[in-house]
């Protein structure tokens, strides 16, 4: 999608500060952190959000969560603890609308998160 900030981000029209990336996902430094380790996971193909991934595309959800744990350990944060979190349309507060996952880290959690 051309007007898509994270697809601009994979196409390299945008510069990120990437911290992982192999052929279908591309994992880059949040610029406004949550936490001090706050890290953006996304697929490199366009899905708007969860409600858009296809039935045949679902491998994409594991692929993502897998690269999720291997940026935790290499980050140092596995073994304290780590937050994934994945916000769905509007009102949970997705503002991007091509799918992403937060990995949060390095510090204590609260919940309920929202």
């Amino acid at each position: 999608m051309e007007n898509c900030l994270f697809c601009r981000i994979v196409n390299k029209k945008i510069p990120a500060k990437v911290v992982a990336e192999d052929d279908k996902i591309l994992a880059f430094e949040d610029v406004n952190p949550q936490a001090p380790v706050h890290v953006l996971l996304i697929p490199k193909d366009h899905y708007a959000s969860l409600n858009e991934i296809p039935e045949d595309k679902r491998g994409i959800l594991a692929d993502v969560l897998l690269k999720a744990r291997e940026i935790a350990r290499a980050k140092g944060i596995d073994q304290k603890g780590y937050r994934v979190v994945l916000n769905t349309a509007r009102d949970s507060g997705q503002a991007v609308f091509h799918i992403h996952f937060h990995l949060l880290g390095g510090r204590i959690m609260s919940w309920p998160p929202g």
